[in-house]
């Protein structure tokens, strides 16, 4: 058996690679792969218990996880009976390998690096791409980042793509966001009616927040549309709602189209008006008039003075801006 294990199978440079050295170069790297495994399970099992995910416990699990594989193979190597000094022999070699093929391997695997240290990715940030992708990150990994979509599809995105386009993190410090809900009413509405019947609606949401003098469910009038006014909700729903928006935005639409239905607030449809200017040379009444018909009263002026609205909008600028929290990065 000594016999065996003392056989030469090949030499690198001066340095003869006996059979037994061998197998015990690969068993220690195998060893620390597993060990690597085991540290990286008992790491992610105490990240699982905190509150957010425990981004720096993520931090640690990856570096325990690297630092261990990367000594094992080092370890290997010098069981075999390769002299670590003498690694800049083939320094060459691996600058040729790098320049025939894993320039993108080594650029995801610095991507990922700089993902996990710059902290601006988090797992269980949910983020949207440049090209409209949105998710929850499930993983950062050596070379891609793992997503989960709200329909249970796991997108794998290269890390790179998170260095070198721009990324929406729509939950980067554990806050809620502004949502706008666009919705539209006739018009001759009365915009005070809305106003009220809407925030109620808003308000009644379970995942509403409550609240607050910088956080305020608002209505806004945007604009004037074909067929009626435009406006907005303003509202500010909780963190669970936010990573889910699709779903939110259809709740709050339900919710205003109900209240609106059942104040009698009519919601337009496409619609068009035919004016005729003129008639046989005549306008107006006489054209009227000419067919035989009797002009339409006018609708008598009202003396009573108008009632006031309240303009959340108007009161949103009157308001100081607010003052950011976040520490400086």
């Amino acid at each position: 058996m000594d016999d065996v294990s003392g056989l030469t199978l090949f030499a690198i440079g001066r340095t003869p690679v006996t059979l037994g050295a061998l197998v015990a170069g690969l068993g220690i790297m195998i060893g620390g792969f597993f060990v690597a495994r085991l540290a990286a399970a008992a790491i992610e099992k105490a990240r699982s218990r905190t509150r957010y995910g425990g981004s720096a416990l993520y931090i640690v699990q990856k570096v325990v996880s690297y630092a261990v594989v990367i000594l094992a193979f080092l370890a290997g190597l010098s069981t075999i009976g390769l002299n670590l000094s003498s690694l800049a022999v083939f320094a060459g070699a691996i600058g040729v390998g790098v320049g025939l093929g894993l320039q993108g391997i080594v650029k995801e695997f610095v991507s990922g690096l700089v993902l996990i240290f710059d902290r601006v990715l988090n797992i269980g940030d949910y983020v949207e791409l440049e090209d409209g992708k949105r998710g929850l990150v499930q993983e950062i990994g050596p070379r891609a980042v793992r997503i989960r979509t709200n329909d249970n599809i796991d997108l794998v995105i290269p890390n790179s793509k998170f260095i070198d386009g721009p990324v929406v993190n729509w939950t980067l410090h554990g806050a809620t966001r502004r949502i706008h809900i666009p919705f539209s009413v006739a018009y001759g509405s009365n915009r005070e009616k809305v106003r009220e019947v809407v925030l109620a609606a808003a308000r009644a949401v379970p995942f509403t927040n409550p609240e607050t003098e910088t956080e305020r469910t608002q209505v806004w009038l945007v604009g004037f549309g074909d067929s009626g006014l435009k406006f907005e909700l303003l509202v500010w729903p909780s963190l669970e709602a936010v990573k889910r928006p699709a779903a939110m935005h259809a709740a709050y639409t339900w919710a205003i189209a109900e209240a609106l239905e059942n104040a009698g607030v009519e919601i337009p449809f496409p619609q068009m008006d035919i004016r005729l200017r003129s008639l046989f040379g005549h306008e107006g009444d006489t054209a009227i008039g000419a067919l035989g018909l009797e002009p339409p009263a006018q609708p008598a002026a009202s003396e009573s003075p108008q009632a006031v609205t309240t303009n959340d909008a108007a009161e949103e600028l009157a308001r100081p801006a607010p003052v950011s929290n976040d520490p400086p990065a």
